[in-house]
């Protein structure tokens, strides 16, 4: 009997947390610990944009290592986990409502295994990721609607077993960050916005989140633009009638990035 997997959302925040012993990165080690083992996992990821939907469909997805600047420690690390290429074509094929294409040029991002290297620190795991899809660049996005109901065609994948993971940040803006002090204090408007993104999460209003906008003057500030939110709207679409949303982690880094991560199921 295939154990009926929960669905994750992450706030993965800086590349830093790869290497550092914090709260947050503890919480992920603890987590992982507790999780029944997945056939595989899913990563819906806020760092791989495209035009259209896309999954990977390779054997063995190579590690990206999407930033800059930052130590060479991270650059030498890989996290070479197998991938999930038959899981992959099935959703392919499953997906109904959109057209999801196969992908085998890119990779795990630092969205993926910047979180997984702490869940999964042997990368002993299938993985493969979906791509977010964006209309002709990242600055006109498709509209939330259509990555919700996608999202909600993806539920068999955890009856067979598949651990699906959004990783993104709710509230997520580099344009205000203050890079020099992790435990900077948390700006009004993202603490608000992170408030009430608790709040709609766990009375289960949807269609709050899906509309954010409406939310008030701090949604602006604390979505500049969605590739970082869209990941928990992937998330929630899979949320299934009275099913338990709980928080394994709370709090902010840098001032503007909530590191707000739940587990669903």
């Amino acid at each position: 009997m295939t154990t009926k997997m929960p669905v994750l959302f992450i706030g993965h925040g800086s590349p830093m947390n790869i290497i550092m012993d914090n709260s947050y990165t503890r919480s992920l080690v603890e987590l992982g610990k507790r999780l029944p083992r997945p056939k595989a996992i899913l990563v819906v990821s806020a760092h791989w944009l495209t035009t259209g939907t896309s999954v990977t469909c390779m054997e063995r997805p190579r590690t990206i290592h999407d930033f800059y600047g930052f130590p060479d420690e991270l650059y030498a690390m890989r996290y070479p986990s197998p991938g999930a290429p038959a899981e992959a074509r099935l959703v392919t094929e499953n997906v109904k409502g959109v057209k999801v294409t196969c992908n085998s040029d890119w990779g795990l991002d630092h969205a993926s295994w910047a979180v997984l290297r702490h869940l999964y620190p042997h990368a002993d795991v299938p993985v493969f990721e979906m791509s977010l899809a964006y209309t002709f660049n990242e600055w006109h996005p498709k509209p939330l609607r259509y990555h919700y109901d996608l999202a909600a065609e993806l539920a068999d994948l955890r009856e067979r077993g598949v651990l699906i993971i959004g990783s993104g940040n709710i509230v997520h803006n580099l344009a205000q960050i203050d890079f020099e002090n992790i435990d900077a204090d948390v700006f009004d408007w993202a603490k608000e916005f992170d408030d009430q993104v608790r709040s709609n999460l766990l009375s289960g209003n949807h269609e709050d989140l899906i509309n954010y906008h409406y939310m008030g003057d701090t949604a602006s500030l604390a979505v500049p633009t969605l590739d970082h939110y869209l990941p928990m709207i992937y998330a929630i679409a899979l949320q299934e009638k009275n099913e338990p949303l709980t928080f394994f982690h709370e709090g902010f880094q840098y001032g503007s990035i909530s590191m707000r991560c739940f587990k669903i199921g």
